[in-house]
């Protein structure tokens, strides 16, 4: 009975042994699995850092570009005038990424005006007005004014029309549709919107003129068919146009007869006296004469004769009016004057500068353009 006995505890204990080492070993399985289960994590969570951080280092420099070239496509737009809605007027430029037009656009932008200019980039070029793209006071559109127009503005400025001799005869007919039929449609916009126009006419009407200088009531010696015709006669029917339409239609007309003007963003290659002399000049050419040199011109410069335009449009002269500079030279006095490089003419200068950036544009795309023979009666040729 006794050994019985003592194989039943012996057995019991033996029971109770294996369940102590079953649930020790079942403990140390589930913290060794525990253990590796934290390990896994800590390694995957460094694995991520090591990523993160190494894609944080790649990235940051993508970063530093973008920021940079953010920074330098962030427009900064010349100062802008505050004007209240009662004396902020919407303005349309024809022709306004021109020579004349973009320095207007300059000036009413300044002033604090709305400004739509319209150009179909036949001679205007778009970086001329490229500074005030973005604005909210500016709008650039690329259209030809011998197809109608329809927006809502106060005043325009129509300065839309090849302006230099070897623009113009380039293409007489487009010349003439420009001057007539892109007139009509700018005064037929003036009568529906009740705009005033302004047309900027030229110094050409009085053709080769017998008087000197010339008044406004002076009627001219032209010659219809001649060579610069085209111009000619599309400017003097533009003004006939104005006028019948200022007297049957009632709409408010301001004409404006320019006379030579200067300054940056002229073309170099354009013909004219003042273009021919300063291109010749900075490569070291002599400059060319056509004639005695004896020839008297008047130059104004380009911000006088804006100044010029804004005053005649917001005045009350409806009749025709010289803009251009009283004090004339001689084409040789002008010429030694640019050889010269005068300090005082401050004008000069900057049309200089502007050429020689141009120049310098020029070289480093392979193409120096020659200046072409200035507009002056024919005659032997002279160097200075």
């Amino acid at each position: 009975m006794v050994s019985k006995a003592l194989l039943r505890l012996v057995s019991a204990i033996n029971r109770r042994r294996m369940k102590l080492l079953l649930g020790i070993a079942l403990v140390a399985y589930v913290a060794s699995v525990w253990g590796n289960f934290v390990n896994m994590r800590s390694i995957q969570e460094n694995g991520e850092l090591k990523i993160e951080s190494k894609i944080e280092e790649i990235v940051e420099p993508l970063r530093e570009k973008i920021r940079d070239l953010e920074k330098s496509f962030t427009q900064k737009y010349p100062p802008v005038k505050f004007l209240s809605e009662k004396d902020r007027k919407r303005i349309l430029i024809t022709g306004g990424a021109g020579f004349v037009g973009s320095h207007l656009t300059d000036k009413l932008m300044m002033d604090g005006h709305e400004v739509t200019v319209v150009d179909n980039f036949f001679t205007g070029r778009k970086r001329n007005v490229e500074h005030w793209i973005g604005h909210e006071n500016f709008e650039l559109i690329n259209h030809d004014v011998v197809e109608p127009l329809y927006i809502e503005v106060d005043q325009i400025y129509h300065l839309a029309s090849p302006a230099s001799p070897p623009n113009y005869m380039y293409n007489p007919i487009k010349t003439l549709k420009t001057n007539t039929i892109g007139t009509l449609n700018m005064l037929g916009l003036a009568k529906r919107v009740g705009a005033r126009l302004l047309l900027a006419s030229t110094s050409e009407v009085y053709g080769d003129p017998e008087v000197h200088p010339q008044s406004e009531d002076y009627w001219g010696h032209v010659n219809p068919i001649g060579p610069r015709a085209c111009y000619d006669e599309g400017k003097r029917v533009a003004e006939t146009m104005c006028y019948a339409y200022m007297k049957q239609e009632g709409v408010e007309v301001r004409v404006a007869r320019i006379f030579n003007t200067f300054g940056p963003r002229m073309h170099m290659n354009d013909g004219r006296v003042v273009s021919n002399f300063i291109l010749q000049a900075l490569q070291g050419e002599p400059l060319t004469v056509y004639g005695s040199g004896s020839q008297t011109r008047a130059f104004q410069y380009v911000s006088d004769l804006v100044n010029g335009l804004v005053a005649l449009m917001n005045s009350n002269v409806s009749s025709p009016v010289n803009l251009g500079n009283p004090e004339e030279h001689t084409i040789l006095e002008f010429a030694q004057l640019i050889k010269n490089l005068v300090p005082l003419e401050e004008g000069l200068n900057k049309a200089i500068h502007y050429f020689r950036k141009e120049l310098e544009y020029q070289a480093n795309n392979q193409y120096i353009p020659k200046p072409k023979p200035a507009r002056i009666k024919k005659g032997r040729t002279r160097h200075t």
